[in-house]
């Protein structure tokens, strides 16, 4: 069920991400190329996809979301771009490719990962993309800003690099992945929301619960995977994160306990939308896929 789901909202996304990466002139079209291939190479579009179930689980076509189904995946190519740099993680395969800049170069790498960053607002402001009432738009701005900025996923990278060789106890790792990964994936719940225009205060809050819980369950996941999965599978070099030195749920708690917690973490997630009917049910779905993939 999910993956009929995952198809039709990749779709749909896809679809208003390739609009954006026009260029306006022949001079910027390296640039724009560099950046449809950041975006348009793949990747199973979770965020988006959580941007479209909240939406849908508040009783709302799941279209009126595609300003922001668009801004935070985005975001999220961005992040990787600069994070696939010689200067942060330095790899060499993204999504089963070469990385942006391999594929270009590290000077297009970075001007790619900037221009994305600012076409993220840019579509959350556009009306075409999000027509909610501009109150609205501008919360969604806020809510993206603060997700995707120091006191969120760029915080979270700049502890991640300079946590490498460290042993950090689960609170300090959980810290850090509540910002590097969580805070997007709790904007994207949270944005999906503020589309519909129709959320309660205590809808937001569980909503809020919900997200954070898949957040962190994501992260957890990624860690195992990289343990037990292979760089085909995965897309990028498996064992990475071993080699780098970095901290990880697995290191920390074991294999098996780390895999008990991604389900206790899902459990929570599950629970969290108890109050929400089966229009939910995609979000429901999003928090067992996030525990059982295997890239």
């Amino acid at each position: 069920m999910i993956a009929a789901y995952q198809a039709r909202c990749q779709a749909r996304v896809d679809l208003a991400l390739e609009n954006l990466f026009v260029a306006p002139s022949e001079e910027l079209q390296r640039l724009y190329e560099a950046m449809r291939y950041s975006v348009m190479n793949g990747g199973k579009r979770v965020r988006p996809l959580l941007v479209y179930a909240a939406c849908q689980a508040l009783g709302v076509e799941p279209e009126r979301a595609n300003g922001a189904a668009c801004a935070v995946e985005l975001i999220h190519a961005y992040s990787l771009v600069h994070d696939d740099l010689p200067a942060m993680d330095d790899d060499d395969l993204r999504r089963g490719q070469p990385t942006t800049h391999k594929a270009f170069d590290e000077a297009c790498a970075i001007l790619a990962g900037d221009g994305l960053q600012s076409l993220a607002f840019s579509a959350l402001l556009d009306p075409t993309l999000s027509p909610q009432s501009e109150a609205i738009r501008l919360q969604m701005v806020q809510v993206l800003a603060k997700a995707a900025g120091p006191a969120g996923m760029v915080g979270g990278q700049a502890i991640d690099l300079g946590s490498v060789g460290k042993k950090l106890d689960q609170q300090a790792l959980e810290f850090m992945h509540r910002h590097k990964t969580g805070a997007l994936i709790e904007a994207s719940v949270r944005l999906g929301a503020l589309a519909s225009e129709q959320a309660e205060n205590d809808e937001l809050k569980a909503l809020q619960t919900y997200a954070r819980a898949v957040g962190l369950a994501f992260q957890v996941q990624d860690d195992i995977l990289d343990v037990e999965s292979d760089t085909a599978t995965l897309g990028k070099r498996q064992g990475a994160d071993i080699a780098r030195d970095k901290p990880t749920y697995p290191a920390l708690l074991g294999l098996e306990a780390a895999k008990l917690y991604a389900l206790e973490l899902r459990d929570q997630a599950l629970h969290a939308l108890r109050p929400f009917n089966s229009a939910a049910e995609p979000l429901r779905d999003l928090a067992r896929f996030v525990v059982e993939r295997r890239s």
